[in-house]
């Protein structure tokens, strides 16, 4: 005879986040999440919707490449569905090796390559393995995460507000007042979400102040100051932009520079979860001990492809080749759309794309016919036009400034030119 179950009441009376340590109980979830939940719930109900809103891709647009999905299935189907390595399968960890001193001139020993599931995890396990609670952890803003990755391991965070004049990018003098207190400084270029790439010129003088500061620290006998650079969009610049790194600029930022890095963007394979960090020997050894303990490892059949994929010149070359072209003409057709529209008069402007697979945008709405907040621009944009943005402030940028993300991975580009028209028809609306 079939037991009938029996409801549980599973929150505890009162409060039901009593039982939650402090950490758990301040943490905040991501905006950019909950918005992007927000529209795939209007989506549901057949609201027409551009949606800029997640840093993803939609597999129609942009298909992995098919060696990587034909490479996974060869794996699986050869039986590689085991527990990988705590450091990753011997092949993929060669193969980043190789991949990196062929593409980015860096000769890096094996020991110094780490493979997990995706760059987040990398990201976190750089902050868990070097900063200690009450360190001093500086980042621009906006940028992705590094508020909450401070919280998480109990960081003193110090958000550097950067300017639009900057393409919302870190200069030497933002950082160099800080860098004598500082345990890690939080890089990532091409930037997240501006969708800029930072200047040569600008990243040399900030890690000649990273040496300088290091230099120092080691006649004192002080903790070294360490550079996560989380260069995951690298393969995707545009035009004259060029992205360096720091390791090339000034070749004594290799001890302390963790690099993060992995197959999500390049290959629109957010889903593979293939990430890779590379660094100090030291450093990489503590990240992997403390991933192997949570279990963040890549699944091993996407590491086995990826490791075939990395050693295919030709392949990554065609691939990206495309890739790259798709991307680019979504952000110019965006930002040839919004600039006739800012020739026109209206109140909106953007910076011209130059990587990643975004375009910052600002509705200069803040103070006109009731818009007091970058929401109210946001809710109003999505009600009028069914344009779909997410405000700086979920990057860490303070002010009702406008500014907004705009990501064009899962969007056509006759959602892109669908989308002009009724923004234009929006703006003129909140002018009359």
């Amino acid at each position: 005879m079939e037991r009938s179950a029996e409801k549980l009441e599973l929150d505890l009376p009162g409060d039901p986040r009593a039982g939650l340590c402090t950490m758990a109980r301040d943490l905040v979830g991501s905006e950019i999440l909950r918005i992007g939940s927000e529209i795939r719930t209007a989506k549901t109900r057949g609201e027409k919707i551009c949606d800029l809103t997640v840093g993803d891709f939609s597999s129609k647009e942009f298909p992995i490449p098919d060696k990587l999905r034909e490479g996974i299935l060869r794996a699986l189907a050869a039986g590689e569905t085991n527990y990988p390595p705590s450091d990753g399968v011997l092949r993929l960890r060669e193969a980043v090796r190789e991949f990196y001193r062929r593409t980015l001139s860096l000769d890096v020993p094996l020991e110094s390559v780490l493979i997990a599931g995706g760059s987040r995890p990398l990201i976190f396990a750089t902050y868990a393995a070097l900063v200690d609670p009450g360190d001093i952890v500086l980042y621009p803003v906006p940028s992705w995460n590094n508020n909450h990755y401070c919280h998480l391991v109990g960081a003193k965070g110090i958000p550097l507000t950067t300017r639009p004049e900057d393409g919302f990018l870190p200069t030497a003098g933002l950082i160099e007042p800080h860098v004598r207190s500082a345990r890690l400084i939080a890089l990532n270029t091409p930037l997240n979400p501006a969708g800029t790439v930072l200047p040569a010129q600008a990243l040399k003088r900030i890690c000649e102040a990273v040496v300088s500061e290091n230099e120092r620290r080691a006649r004192a006998r002080e903790k070294p100051l360490y550079v996560l650079y989380d260069q995951v969009y690298w393969m995707l610049t545009f035009g004259e932009a060029r992205h360096e790194t720091p390791v090339q600029l000034v070749p004594r930022m290799a001890p302390y520079t963790v690099f993060i890095d992995g197959i999500s963007k390049a290959f629109a394979a957010t889903g593979l979860r293939v990430g890779w960090g590379v660094g100090p020997k030291a450093v990489i050894a503590a990240m992997k001990d403390l991933l192997g303990h949570i279990g963040a490892w890549a699944p091993r059949a996407e590491q086995v492809a990826t490791a075939e994929l990395l050693r295919d010149e030709a392949a990554l070359r065609s691939y990206g080749a495309t890739h790259r072209s798709s991307l680019q003409g979504r952000l110019d057709r965006l930002h040839e759309g919004l600039s006739a529209m800012a020739a026109a008069g209206l109140p909106v402007r953007d910076i011209p794309p130059q990587g990643a697979i975004y375009l910052s945008i600002q509705f200069d709405l803040i103070g006109r016919r009731g818009f007091r907040t970058n929401d109210d621009v946001r809710r109003f944009l999505l009600r009028e036009a069914g344009f779909a943005v997410v405000p700086f402030q979920a990057f860490g940028l303070a002010g009702e400034n406008g500014w907004f993300r705009s990501s064009v991975g899962a969007v056509s580009v006759r959602d892109i030119d669908e989308a002009l028209p009724r923004v234009e028809a929006a703006l003129r609306k909140a002018l009359a």
